[in-house]
């Protein structure tokens, strides 16, 4: 059957993409969490040859916490997970998640909806639990109708697949133009045993804070109330995935879910001022960094892991202003592509920012190298210094705008002719 634009509908071949040079060796070896079961399939939502449905089976008494975009056009599988985490959840009963890629059933009206409790359905009735603990996500393609019946002709056969073991196969099966799976996991000594966390993500374009475009997956064994899980994800947020950005732009399909399975022996975490909780808390905000920062490097077309740091402003607010500015400059970004040590772009950064900033207290690092301060070139500025620094492929960029105490870090990458290629026919 042909479609409006006369196009076939047949998915075609998956071609590989090259490996970003900013990849890690390898996806880390992650522990399995006890009550948390992975697999994929491949329905063939917009390939052929390429698993594209993540499935998890999540055990009774997992509690869940989200983070999801602050865009005003959230897709439909967003709206929906939105509203189950706003009731009370019935720990009594087991969990899902259900993840395709290719389609992000974003502006899709009512239909999406639609295809959203069909795809939660099916899997509540495999799995016999309520449609409420089911949770879906969707990435890929926005504006075209998911053909959700491709999915739910694949449960059985993921149900089957199911395993503690299969999160490295789970991450490859929600990647759309990234170009390496993303790990992350850790393990901390608590009261009574040992708490294990793991996490899983995908992002490379269309990514910018609130909460930084990408889905991103997360499990635990700690004991803790769904309550207390939402407030420590929360914390971490605006120092992690809200903290990175690749080309601005912020998805209509943002998601990150946590779980908690409470397998672990270790005592439940119920005063999060203990000792416990905050040990919890800093590997979380360790995982969560690490596959924030995995993103940047997977960013479209990067060849450069770059770091703003801001530090001397008036105010938090302006803190982030400038560093967003810097890392979003297409001046800047395009500068860094081109191993250009291009400084002016930076000050101009700065003061486009809308942060107050005074000329003549401004100073800008390269690395270690002080390039301009007082409001003139440092005196020591050498420009073949700056230049073979840019030949790096980590970067770290630093304003001390000279005026406060408030400081703030991000992570963004180069802006290179690959980008182009890669969204120039992102549809084709």
């Amino acid at each position: 059957m042909g479609n409006a634009s006369g196009k076939s509908t047949e998915a075609p071949s998956a071609e590989a993409a090259p490996v970003s040079p900013l990849a890690p060796e390898a996806f880390p070896d992650l522990p399995p969490i006890a009550g948390v079961e992975f697999a994929s399939a491949a329905a063939g939502l917009k390939y052929r040859g390429r698993t594209d449905v993540m499935l998890v089976r999540l055990a009774k008494g997992t509690a869940i916490a989200g983070a999801f975009t602050r865009s005003s056009t959230r897709a439909a599988c967003v709206l929906d997970c939105q509203a189950k985490l706003s009731s009370r959840q019935d720990l009594t009963q087991g969990a899902a998640i259900i993840v395709n890629s290719g389609n992000a059933n974003a502006f899709t009206g009512a239909a999406g909806q639609q295809a959203v409790d069909r795809v939660t359905g099916a899997v509540a009735e495999t799995f016999s639990i309520p449609a409420s603990r089911v949770f879906s996500s969707s990435t890929g393609v926005i504006g075209e109708p998911l053909p959700w019946e491709r999915i739910t002709a694949v449960l059985g056969e993921a149900r089957a697949a199911l395993d503690q073991g299969g999160a490295a196969a789970a991450a490859r099966a929600i990647m759309t133009t990234d170009t390496f799976p993303k790990g992350a996991a850790a393990e901390i000594d608590a009261d009574g045993g040992k708490i294990r966390i793991s996490g899983i993500a995908k992002g490379s374009g269309m990514i910018a804070p609130d909460m930084a475009t990408m889905l991103v997956y997360l499990f635990t064994d700690a004991k803790i109330s769904p309550e207390n899980l939402q407030r420590l994800l929360s914390r971490q947020m605006d120092s992690t995935f809200n903290a990175i950005t690749v080309d601005s732009d912020t998805s209509t399909s943002d998601a990150l879910i946590l779980a908690a399975t409470g397998t672990s022996q270790a005592a439940e975490i119920t005063d999060l001022r203990s000792k416990e909780a905050r040990a919890f808390s800093d590997a979380l905000h360790g995982v969560m960094l690490d596959l924030a920062q995995q993103v940047v490097k997977d960013g479209e077309g990067a060849t450069k892991f770059v770091e703003v740091r801001v530090t001397g402003a008036e105010t938090a607010e302006d803190a982030n202003k400038v560093a967003m500015a810097i890392a979003n400059s297409p001046l800047v970004k395009t500068a860094i592509a081109g191993e250009d040590a291009n400084w002016g772009r930076v000050v101009m950064a700065v003061g486009k920012s809308g942060a107050t900033a005074d000329r003549d207290r401004l100073t800008i690092r390269f690395g270690d190298m002080v390039l301009a301060e007082n409001g003139w070139r440092a005196p020591g500025y050498d420009e073949a210094d700056a230049s073979a620094y840019m030949k790096r492929d980590h970067l770290v960029l630093g304003v001390d705008l000279g005026l406060g105490r408030a400081s703030r870090t991000v992570w963004t990458c180069d802006l290179t002719h690959r980008y182009i290629d890669i969204n120039a026919d992102y549809r084709s």
